[in-house]
């Protein structure tokens, strides 16, 4: 595998819209705070239904995805079932911000390793994606009330996170390290030391960094390679986090290790983390496999081709 510049992918996600997203929010924002989960749920699927006859772009991307994940080719009601998870995680989020985990039945995989490195002070890079819940990690601090979670994403990205959780609880907004900063590097490495969890989506490239095509799905998809090496630079573990959506009330954490750098020769640091990459991209394809809906990548995320 060697390492590409891929524009098209940056391109594809970074140039979709934003307004079905802001609209989504604001509207389930509204929604959950005056009228509850139950009743917020059956509003979900007219929502649905506007973003199925109206969301050209997510609607063609959700069946070609679909069309990889369940191994058929997917039809009207397994795109329409897609977006309602989306909506329906969307709607969660809000409920998980304001600590109401009393209305979710959330099961964790990997507690005993991450309370284990938790007893240690042993911090650790956590690598998500668009997939299924990233907020859930909020359940993992309530299992472990002293755990320091911080995220890494970029300053437009976190401005429009901050701008969104200001409206919805201004007490829930998350310990963010800007990526892209002379200093981003060693903001990391410090948190690290203190013992935090430090989490990054990792399945995105922004189209002007280098990445590596592996198997997804049946073909290559373009994954940056970035994440990985920061990883291998601070000889630091990495362990794949998901949040899948089970439909209900019901989610699943999963933590799986997938790499721990700290004994990592520098002559075999570029196949460490071929490896990993390759295991990222494994866990990937298993949580679609077993909770499709849950991939919230709405572009044609294993074009090569400008969009």
């Amino acid at each position: 595998m060697s390492a590409r510049t891929d524009p098209a992918q940056g391109a594809s996600w970074r140039h979709q819209p934003e307004r079905s997203n802001r609209f989504a929010l604001a509207l389930m924002r509204w929604i959950a705070l005056h009228l509850g989960r139950r009743v917020a749920r059956l509003v979900l699927w007219p929502i649905t239904g506007y973003f199925l006859c109206f969301g050209a772009t997510a609607r063609r991307a959700s069946r070609a995805y679909l069309t990889r994940a369940l191994g058929r080719p997917a039809g009207w009601r397994d795109v329409g079932r897609h977006l309602f998870s989306f909506a329906a995680t969307i709607l969660d989020r809000i409920y998980l911000l304001n600590d109401r985990f009393d209305l979710f039945r959330i099961e964790i995989e990997g507690e005993a390793m991450m309370r284990q490195r938790y007893d240690a002070g042993h911090g650790a890079l956590l690598f998500g994606a668009h997939l299924g819940s990233f907020e859930l990690t909020r359940a993992l601090g309530r299992q472990l009330p002293d755990q320091r979670i911080a995220l890494t994403m970029y300053e437009e990205n976190a401005r429009k996170i901050n701008a969104t959780l200001e409206a919805i609880n201004p007490a829930a907004r998350p310990e963010i390290i800007p990526l892209g900063r002379v200093d981003t590097m060693l903001q990391v490495r410090d948190a690290l030391e203190a013992g935090a969890l430090v989490g990054l989506l990792a399945d995105r490239s922004l189209g002007d960094e280098p990445t590596r095509r592996l198997p997804l799905l049946g073909d290559p998809a373009a994954l940056p390679v970035g994440p990985f090496r920061m990883a291998a630079m601070l000889r630091q573990p990495v362990i794949f986090m998901a949040g899948l959506y089970l439909g209900g009330n019901r989610y699943r954490i999963r933590f799986v290790p997938i790499a721990d750098f700290g004994e990592c020769a520098p002559a075999q640091r570029e196949a460490a983390i071929d490896a990993a990459m390759a295991r990222y991209a494994a866990e990937l394809e298993r949580c679609c496999r077993e909770a499709p809906l849950n991939w919230f990548n709405f572009f044609d995320f294993w074009s090569a081709r400008p969009q």
